[in-house]
């Protein structure tokens, strides 16, 4: 191993506060407005109607790195009446908008599961779009414990 000079150390502090300077401006995490303003772009100033939709979310998870996440939403699927789109938020998260599915008639069934990924205890909202314009939601609160300890 070379010792390393001491413009070399100069560039490497340089680079490190730059890094740290650039990770001071951006926010760690939105807030629940900023989820709430992805639901009103989504919707377009339409009602939101609750029930049909039904998630399979655990409560309680130990780990928020792959956190499994079932939907099934009430909807015959046909030409005339289906579900167009799906949108997943978290109220926390540094992103709010987590996944977006696009369904059709051929889908057969309105359902999607997937695992997500939760910055910590928050509200995970699930908004569905209908090809009539209707929008259905629900919405559940999990608490993300830090080494099965709570939190």
């Amino acid at each position: 191993m070379r010792p390393v000079s001491r413009r070399e150390s100069l560039a490497l502090v340089a680079q490190a506060t730059a890094l740290t300077l650039v990770g001071a401006a951006t926010p760690a995490y939105s807030a629940p407005a900023d989820a709430a303003a992805e639901i009103a772009k989504f919707v377009g100033g339409a009602a939101l109607e609750p029930g049909k939709i039904t998630l399979d979310l655990p409560e309680i998870a130990e780990n928020g790195n792959a956190i499994p996440l079932a939907i099934d939403i009430e909807s015959p699927m046909t030409a005339e009446d289906n579900v167009t789109d799906v949108l997943v938020l978290a109220d926390a998260n540094p992103w709010p908008r987590v996944a977006s599915f696009h369904l059709t008639p051929l889908s057969g069934r309105a359902a999607v599961a997937t695992r997500i990924r939760l910055a910590g205890t928050q509200t995970v909202s699930i908004v569905a779009k209908t090809n009539a314009g209707r929008f259905l939601i629900a919405q559940r609160q999990v608490k993300v414990t830090i080494g099965g300890c709570g939190g």
